[in-house]
């Protein structure tokens, strides 16, 4: 039987200090952050790596791909409405038409393809990282977010002063979900007002998302359910086309800003 080569805990320690160090100080200054790991993150991720843009990815959870992985009611399939299957064929994600342009899949199976892809794509990642505010200049412009690690925020409050970095990029895409957060901390400032997402109406909702997508204050652009909750737009539910086809909207916009 081959055996593992031999190596000291503190080699192992070394490796991971050094490499997290190095990546993180590339990628203190990059072309696009985006603040949250969900499907039109990921996709939005991937489209702009594939463009030859850096991109690094902010995640709170230790985990990557939101709601992705489980669907709805916490039973691992998602489902997806035409157009969005094209983006399952391109990731060799398998799928089954259960009715006229609706298609069932696994989430496990999609989540971990699209992961793989936007990794493959050369996107990075910074996980267990909070959103915690925004960099902003005199000229009112996104200049980046401010972060810490996520388990700062369950400390006794007599001992939570530990203070944020910032990390800089051209353009910041808020792909938080429901919470909007990033959006919200430029509404905290009265900068921008917020709607709040409507009621369930995943016949309108999907491509109201997908058209809203956009740049929705200098420098930040907007993606998924996050699109939903700035303008008042229905809640889409466990689907999950518009989450896809969203991020390649919010990359495209972002080339055009990185022209």
């Amino acid at each position: 039987m081959e055996k593992f080569v031999p190596v000291a805990e503190k080699d192992i320690t070394r490796a991971i200090v050094a490499e997290f160090a190095k990546q993180f100080e590339e990628y203190v200054e990059s072309d696009c952050i985006i603040v949250g790991a969900g499907p039109s993150g990921l996709m939005a991720g991937r489209r702009l790596a594939q463009a030859g843009k850096k991109v690094l990815i902010v995640e709170r959870n230790n985990y990557l791909g939101g709601g992705f992985w489980i669907g709805g009611y916490l039973m691992n399939k998602i489902t997806v409405r035409h157009p969005g299957e094209r983006v399952l064929d391109e990731l060799g994600i398998p799928y089954i038409e259960v009715s006229h342009g609706l298609f069932v899949t696994d989430g496990p199976h999609a989540c971990s393809k699209l992961i793989a892809a936007t990794c493959d794509s050369g996107v990075k990642f910074a996980n267990m990282t909070a959103f915690d505010d925004l960099v902003l200049r005199e000229d009112g412009r996104v200049y980046g977010v401010v972060i810490n690690w996520t388990p700062i925020s369950a400390l006794p409050r007599e001992i939570t002063c530990v203070d944020p970095v910032a990390i800089e990029s051209t353009v910041v895409i808020d792909a938080t979900g429901h919470d909007a957060q990033v959006v919200k901390k430029l509404e905290e400032r009265g900068l921008i007002k917020t709607k709040g997402f409507g009621a369930m109406w995943v016949e309108r909702s999907e491509d109201l998302i997908v058209e809203h997508t956009g740049e929705v204050y200098p420098g930040l652009v907007i993606t998924g359910m996050a699109v939903s909750t700035t303008y008042g737009l229905p809640r889409m539910g466990p689907t999950f086309g518009a989450m896809l086809l969203s991020g390649e909207v919010a990359a495209r916009v972002v080339l055009e800003k990185l022209k």
